[in-house]
């Protein structure tokens, strides 16, 4: 069994010592290091490089959520919000959080917040192999590199269920059926799955266009998701709603595409 490298960033020493305690009940946890604001984590997390993350949101300097917008994309743990607020929730899931556990933190919530965390690592490893593969095959004679493709996406199984994008010098292959959502950052496109977010090169329409044909569906002008995954429409403001996942995840819903989106659902 492969420890999972745990950080615990909170202003309290003695939230931090209950975290400790919580989680040594757990094998395959271990804690990397504890920092006590969100300047400490930022020096630490290049260093420590924690898969998994417990993190305050309300802290002196530099809160969780700020942490959060400062950290590179590839230095990203998984993250689970630890307050005793809960009107911040909403801007956790919007911040990419995997949980929001409210203090005190109940037993059975936390264990489902680490199932949740393994299957998202075990997931990731599988696709960085699946990954690595993939740019092994991209160095190899054209010829070659289709008979290998043909392999992996399983061309005598059926449909091909797999984008391809070129990210720098690798080819990133992704099954169409785990992309929760994508959006967009400038030139670039952010594309969630539940293992990890891949960040490409591209434009909205380019995604949409692409993604067409699986009744993905646009919701924003930077905002793309599949029907499957929502599990509630939550009223906002100026006639917008909040698209809710599955995931507990919280997507803005433009007044522009509300139209689109019923007519899938």
């Amino acid at each position: 069994m492969t420890a999972i490298r745990t950080l615990i960033v909170d202003d309290e020493p003695l939230a931090r010592r209950g975290m400790e305690l919580r989680l040594s009940r757990h094998a395959d946890i271990a804690i990397v290091g504890q920092a006590g604001n969100g300047r400490e984590a930022l020096q630490a997390i290049p260093t420590l490089r924690p898969q998994l993350m417990f993190l305050d949101v309300q802290m002196p300097g530099i809160d969780g959520l700020q942490l959060l917008r400062q950290l590179p994309v590839s230095q990203m743990p998984l993250t689970i919000f630890v307050t005793a607020y809960d009107r911040h929730a909403i801007a956790a899931f919007e911040a990419n959080a995997l949980d929001y556990l409210l203090k005190p933190v109940e037993d059975h919530r936390l264990d489902g917040a680490l199932q949740r965390a393994r299957e998202r690592i075990a997931a990731s490893r599988k696709e960085t192999h699946h990954a690595r593969l993939l740019g092994l095959i991209a160095s190899l004679p054209a010829a070659q590199q289709r008979q290998w493709q043909a392999v992996i996406d399983g061309d005598d199984i059926g449909v091909d269920r797999t984008l391809t994008f070129r990210d720098g010098h690798r080819l990133l292959r992704i099954e169409v059926d785990a992309i929760r959502w994508i959006d967009a950052a400038g030139d670039y496109m952010c594309i969630h799955t539940d293992a990890a977010n891949h960040i490409v090169r591209g434009t909205m329409r380019e995604f949409e266009q692409r993604l067409a044909a699986w009744n993905f569906v646009r919701i924003h002008r930077s905002t793309i998701v599949h029907p499957r995954w929502i599990r509630e429409l939550r009223p906002h403001v100026n006639g917008e709603y909040f698209v809710i996942l599955d995931s507990g995840h919280a997507l803005k819903l433009s007044r522009g595409y509300r139209a689109q989106l019923r007519k899938l659902m």
